[in-house]
């Protein structure tokens, strides 16, 4: 490559300060950074330095779950990972990646370049503070744990890569600069799952299980032990173990592509059996717990799952994206009422996933399910999730005060029409997300704000990972109908238990479900479709909204069309950006593209 080609790994800003001197309700080591005009030295030479440098590479940890990843030219915001699979609607109809993977219309000419330079630009930050650490004047204990945490980090960000192109080049400790030729050979996907998962075992041998106090944020052992249950989870999927992508999808611009670049080209099903270790070991350290504390609704069903996002410290999260006091995701999702409605919109088929109270399916002639009142009597995790018409909302003053409450009116008819909240004036499908949201926070306030940080990791997600895998490994056993049904129980169902006598099959169908009802709008669900290889019937629908149509007492809900999703084999994974590909023949493009 030649030497201005070391654009793949843009290099970190060396100017970033933060000082860990806060704690984590002020904000706290992980909340913001200042910029100076530090050199080098003089960052690695201090140690208060070195962990502002180090909160600097933790800032990018939440880039591919943020609910506004995607925007225009202009900054315009349109959603994240869920507008580009079957959860949302892009809140504006501009060309982006979200529109591109769901349309089916994404290639490497049009992908955004944001997961493969956040990811190496990180990376290589790792790799400056490994190279500098021993400049730095600080107790080797505490070094020690500072060397943990950046290569756990590294770990993760490799997983980010993972994810969306399968086997990634591998760069090891090495510092490249505009000087240096850099050989972009991509490793395997075994060795980019080894290498992440032995850091992952090397780095929980060192890291505290848990951290609290001013450390409450920063990497842990278990955010190890949940990092490597996740990847041995994909690493068993159906889309990896065994892969026939290449054929699939057939072959790139850079020729054929090896399957051992885009997963196992042997199945072995005693990776299951890894997964689901790798997930138990997380259950048994008994470090978390789902969380059952909600200082809002402390009465109402399922008040764990709407309590728990609001919550900085809680039982639940294992690793999540520090924030300081925000109103990001009020600003985004709530109504124009509420002055939000900036981000996408929830889709009417995934309102349709959520079960009945009963836990019974709407499709189930024995549900009970009203299509003249769809919103009565479901799974509680709806209304957490989803604003739909009529749901009760707080109004606030300007200094976030209640003031009364009353339902967003989302209907047509009787004069509503042209009500800034109604559809297809303030929502495109008919809905408002209301996952993670605190209903004590105020839009586009300055002052109201939530100490609410984004999860990355949390319990909830290893529960299901441990009874995916150990279907896959074990088949339905009492195991995994408990971890099923502590999840259905935490979320208000009554009865929460599943039916007696579930097949493999039928057990899978249930996990797929709770993980798209429980996981919906944290990044999970793009992935999921793809990693068991159902994305050709998920991503290939016609999207739909409702609208609801109030006529005095008369209400009519009716569904309307919206995209037309197309999903073709090449979109399994994303493509390496035409910009990358284009500067080194060794980089080899994925199937399809």
């Amino acid at each position: 490559m030649k030497k201005n080609y070391a654009y793949y790994f843009v290099l970190i800003c060396l100017v970033v300060v933060v000082l860990f001197t806060q704690s984590c309700k002020k904000g706290g080591f992980l909340s913001e950074t200042t910029t100076t005009n530090l050199t080098q030295a003089s960052v690695f030479a201090d140690s208060s330095r070195t962990e502002g440098f180090l909160a600097n590479i933790y800032a990018s940890a939440g880039f591919a779950v943020s609910a506004s990843r995607f925007s225009n030219g202009l900054g315009v915001t349109v959603g994240g990972l869920d507008a580009a699979c079957d959860e949302s609607e892009p809140s504006q109809p501009y060309a982006t990646d979200a529109s591109g993977f769901a349309t089916g219309t994404i290639n490497a000419g049009t992908v955004s370049v944001d997961p493969y330079n956040t990811c190496y630009t990180q990376i290589r930050a790792v790799n400056q503070l490994l190279a500098n650490i021993h400049l730095t004047k600080m107790l080797a204990s505490n070094k020690a744990q500072v060397v943990a945490e950046a290569r756990f980090l590294r770990a993760w960000y490799y997983s980010i890569l993972v994810e969306a192109y399968g086997g990634v080049p591998l760069v090891g400790n090495n510092l490249y600069t505009y000087t240096t030729p850099i050989n972009v050979v991509r490793s395997t996907y075994a060795q980019c799952i080894t290498y992440i998962t032995s850091e992952c075992d090397s780095m929980a041998a060192i890291l505290p299980l848990t951290q609290g106090g001013l450390n409450y944020g920063r990497a842990s052992g278990g955010a190890c032990l949940a990092l490597k249950a996740r990847m041995l989870l994909y690493a068993a999927s159906p889309l990896f173990n065994g892969t026939t992508l290449p054929t699939d999808a057939g072959p790139s611009s850079s020729g054929p592509v090896p399957a051992a670049l885009v997963g196992y080209p042997t199945a072995d099903p005693t990776r299951w059996g890894l997964a689901e270790a790798a997930a138990q070991a997380v259950i048994t350290s008994s470090a978390y717990s789902l969380n059952t504390v909600n200082s809002y609704q402390d009465t109402i069903a399922g008040y764990g799952f709407q309590g728990l996002f609001p919550q900085r410290v809680n039982t639940e999260y294992i690793f999540a994206l520090m924030r300081p006091p925000n109103n990001d995701l009020e600003n985004l999702f709530l109504p124009p009422s509420r002055t939000g409605a900036d981000g996408a919109f929830p889709y009417e088929g995934f309102v349709e996933s959520f079960p009945m109270s009963n836990g019974k399916l709407i499709t189930d002639p024995t549900s009970g399910y009203d299509p003249t009142n769809p919103y009565n009597n479901r799974d509680p995790r709806l209304n957490y999730s989803i604003i739909h018409d009529q749901t009760v909302l707080n109004n606030r003053n300007s200094s976030g005060q209640v003031v009364g409450q009353s339902p967003v009116d989302i209907y047509l008819g009787n004069g509503n029409n042209q009500n800034p909240d109604a559809v297809h004036q303030g929502t495109v499908t008919g809905y408002y997300n209301n996952k993670m949201l605190d209903p004590s926070v105020t839009a586009n306030s300055l002052t109201n704000k939530t100490n609410r940080c984004i999860p990355l990791m949390r319990y909830a997600e290893i529960v299901l990972d441990y009874a995916e895998a150990a279907n896959e490994n074990e088949g339905p056993t009492t195991n995994v109908y408990s971890a099923i049904q502590a999840i259905r129980q935490r979320a208000g169902l009554n009865p929460y238990t599943l039916p007696a006598g579930l097949s493999q099959a039928q057990m899978r169908t249930y996990i797929q479900n709770e993980r798209r009802i429980e996981l919906a709008f944290e990044g999970n669900r793009f992935f999921d479709v793809r990693r068991w290889k159902i994305a050709p019937v998920t991503d290939n629908i016609q999207a739909q909204g409702m609208e609801v149509d109030r006529n005095g007492a008369a209400v009519a809900y009716n569904k309307f069309n919206l995209t037309k999703h197309n999903f073709r084999a090449a979109m399994y994974l994303w493509p390496f950006p035409l910009s990358e590909t284009g500067k080194s023949a060794s980089l080899v493009q994925n199937p399809g593209y």
